[in-house]
């Protein structure tokens, strides 16, 4: 047993003297993974805080003015022209100055005194759905206190039920708080997949794993060898993005330490499989990269990071069942923000463990039959 734990160590070492030797492989490991976590945290966001909107006022009064002065106000709107005629919406639109087009009707303010209804016409450049979903979320939401402070201040009937929303664990909404926790483990699973794919096949294109196969190390012993560096290395990435977002982006963590990486552990139990799977496949390095990456794209749009998972078909939410990035994700948010405990992520852990008791073996079956 001491014989094997000590060849194992060796192996291990001489993983991490391959990978990290050279200056610029140490540069890629590092760097890439904190200016990642900086971009999207920045980029990637589905807040807006800077929506050029234009004003077709056709009643020019004393009502139509207040509600514009609601949305010039609000810090988010930005008023980029005064259009004058109908025809000229299609013009803002199509050249993308305005992302919306805000058109009060004449009778405007006289239907407000009246107690009629008032409607405003509210034209969105629909080309990108999620940005005109949100940017008709804010204008409802200025509408509608417009129309309770207008109600209250003419001696119109309260309203008696009103809605008060509270968000829990993102009291600010911010989109940022939901991305950047993600990306601990979207990394994680990036750096590690390719790192554990490339390692056989390096060993192949250089010639060496032949070598390897007539020292005394056992199939087993080869794969913890190759496995141990790339969780140690996806840890310290972890740690690194998690460091980013504490400490530069101050989204507050109130989980437990000790959750967190058990769970990012067992996701690299996970993803390791995975990656040996794909490094026993591959010929050589440049197969083993290729084949990452075709896996990657799916296993991050079928993870719910970037869409929910509820909205899409049917069919891949079933296929999302065997993505271990989907149960990561989850606990990484849940353990972040949430505060979970070990009992509450057990429905997301059971199957990253079933996940790499599957890979795992079914990567070893393969380096038995191609290297025998």
């Amino acid at each position: 047993m001491l014989e094997s734990l000590l060849r194992i160590l060796a192996l291990t070492r001489k993983e991490f003297l391959a990978v990290l030797k050279d200056p610029r492989s140490r540069i890629s490991l590092f760097a890439p993974p904190i200016m990642q976590c900086l971009v999207f945290g920045y980029a990637a966001s589905y807040d807006l805080n800077n929506v050029p909107y234009a004003v077709l006022d056709q009643d020019r009064s004393f009502a139509s003015r207040q509600l514009l002065s609601k949305l010039d106000g609000s810090g988010v709107f930005q008023r980029v022209a005064n259009i004058t005629q109908a025809k000229d919406i299609e013009r803002v639109i199509n050249d993308k100055s305005a992302l919306l087009v805000l058109q009060i009707g004449q009778n405007f303010e006289r239907n407000l005194l009246t107690g009629q209804t008032a409607p405003v016409q509210l034209i969105v450049d629909g080309r990108n759905s999620n940005t005109a979903a949100t940017a008709s979320g804010y204008v409802a939401t200025v509408v509608t206190a417009f129309n309770a402070e207008w109600r209250a201040g003419h001696g119109e009937a309260q309203i008696l039920v009103r809605s008060v929303i509270r968000a829990w664990y993102n009291p600010n909404l911010e989109s940022r708080w939901f991305m950047v926790p993600s990306m601990i483990a979207v990394l994680t699973l990036l750096q590690a997949l390719i790192l554990t794919a490339l390692s056989v096949a390096r060993e192949r294109e250089q010639g060496t794993f032949d070598q390897l196969l007539v020292t005394p190390f056992r199939p087993t012993e080869i794969m913890v060898g190759k496995a141990l560096s790339p969780i140690i290395i996806g840890l310290t990435q972890a740690t690194g993005v998690l460091l980013v977002a504490q400490l530069w982006f101050r989204i507050p963590f109130v989980g437990s330490f000790v959750t967190l990486y058990i769970c990012l552990g067992m996701f690299l139990f996970a993803i390791i499989g995975v990656g040996l799977l794909v490094s026993s496949i591959a010929a050589n390095m440049q197969q083993a990269m290729l084949y990452s990456f075709v896996l990657l794209l799916p296993f991050i749009l079928l993870s719910g990071y970037m869409t929910p998972i509820s909205t899409m078909p049917k069919g891949f939410q079933y296929v999302t069942l065997f993505n271990p990035l989907r149960y990561a994700i989850r606990c990484v948010q849940r353990i972040y923000l949430e505060g979970a405990g070990i009992e509450l992520l057990l429905p997301d852990l059971w199957p990253l463990l079933l996940i790499g008791m599957v890979t795992l073996p079914a990567a070893a079956w393969m380096f038995r039959h191609r290297f025998a």
